[in-house]
């Protein structure tokens, strides 16, 4: 079950029960419930203050689950609500003219953004808990050596992205699709969109395409799937949402989070961490190299982040890739003095 929830005051009509299937268990769901009543919490798995989230290890009925708690951002529209007798106000720090208050908001204005994955495996625990990151500089023999093999092993489900292009699920949240099986897509809002905050817009266009896992699989054969996702996303979300084009970041990471071929959609204004520079691709880059050099993504070297919990680290260091170097300690503080100056 994946399951996400806004843990404010809705409506009858919101609060209305679904199922949300977990990815890979189509038959495995249960109804929304109304609290967290019967989730323990075994630990904190990892917590942002700057990005205001808290990641929970926790049990249900006996199941694991991974609970993501995530602060909204605040609704421009509510702020006479904000600032009314509602909202409760405690002074912590005042000098001169500067006055420091903690404020409780009205409930239904007060909302965090909870995400629940149950039952959570292993691999879900290991995903969002705080582990060392490392760099690896992916060759084309390395991928082929390394890399591609893990990737065949594994069957990683993607049961839940072929739900969504045959409208199994979620058809209701589909913003656009081009039903070519080839060079078609569908288009839709990212789980971790609210759907109202525009400066935070974060859309994913699938391809209907199947087999292509990732970048390293693209060729001058699907630039007209790309241009078609490039163009066809722009001018929709402008369409639906107002926001241009150039307020659009469009690209793809690598390595991806589910190895479905999915095109990113996120407003500038967003920051968001999947957009580092070892992580994303940008959609127009893609499309240049690959008219430059049919067999660019086959044969660069592509700069990507594991972590030390995730198999692919591990087969990785089987190899031998990450080898310790010392640190050179002989050059004096004088020299680094005159370099630096």
């Amino acid at each position: 079950m994946f399951m996400e929830v806004n843990m404010e005051k809705e409506s009858p009509e919101k609060a209305k029960k679904r199922k949300i299937d977990e990815d890979g268990n189509g038959d495995k769901a249960i109804e929304e419930s109304e609290s967290f009543d019967g989730f323990k919490v075994k630990a904190v798995i990892n917590e942002n203050a700057r990005q205001k989230y808290l990641f929970l290890h926790c049990t249900k009925n006996d199941e694991d689950a991974v609970v993501l708690l995530e602060k909204t951002p605040f609704d421009s529209s509510t702020t006479d609500q904000i600032l009314s007798d509602n909202t409760k106000i405690r002074q912590t720090l005042q000098n001169d003219i500067y006055h420091t208050y903690t404020a409780l908001l009205p409930e239904n204005l007060n909302g965090v953004k909870a995400t629940v994955i149950c039952p959570a495996s292993e691999k879900h625990i290991k995903k969002y808990t705080t582990q060392e990151s490392f760099v690896i500089q992916e060759t084309a023999e390395l991928y082929t050596k390394v890399t591609l093999p893990y990737l065949e092993k594994h069957s990683f489900s993607t049961q839940w992205v072929t739900n969504i292009l045959e409208k199994k699920k979620e058809a209701d949240r589909i913003v656009f699709e081009n039903a070519d099986q080839d060079t078609g897509f569908i288009l839709l809002p990212d789980m971790k969109w609210d759907g109202k905050d525009l400066n935070s817009l974060y859309l994913q266009a699938i391809v209907h395409k199947h087999g292509l896992k990732s970048v390293r699989d693209l060729n001058k054969s699907h630039l007209s799937l790309l241009n078609n996702i490039l163009e066809e996303g722009a001018d929709v979300i402008n369409q639906e949402y107002g926001i241009p084009k150039s307020k659009l970041r469009i690209y793809i990471h690598y390595q991806p989070s589910y190895y479905h071929l999915h095109v990113h959609f996120n407003h500038i204004n967003l920051e968001s961490p999947g957009f580092d520079a070892d992580r994303a691709h940008l959609l127009v880059d893609v499309i240049e190299n690959i008219e430059m050099n049919d067999s660019y993504y086959q044969d660069k070297t592509l700069v990507y982040r594991v972590r030390e919990q995730d198999e692919l680290y591990k087969l990785y260091q089987d190899e031998g890739y990450f080898v310790d170097f010392p640190i050179n300690t002989s050059i004096s503080s004088n020299t680094s003095l005159t370099a630096a100056s």
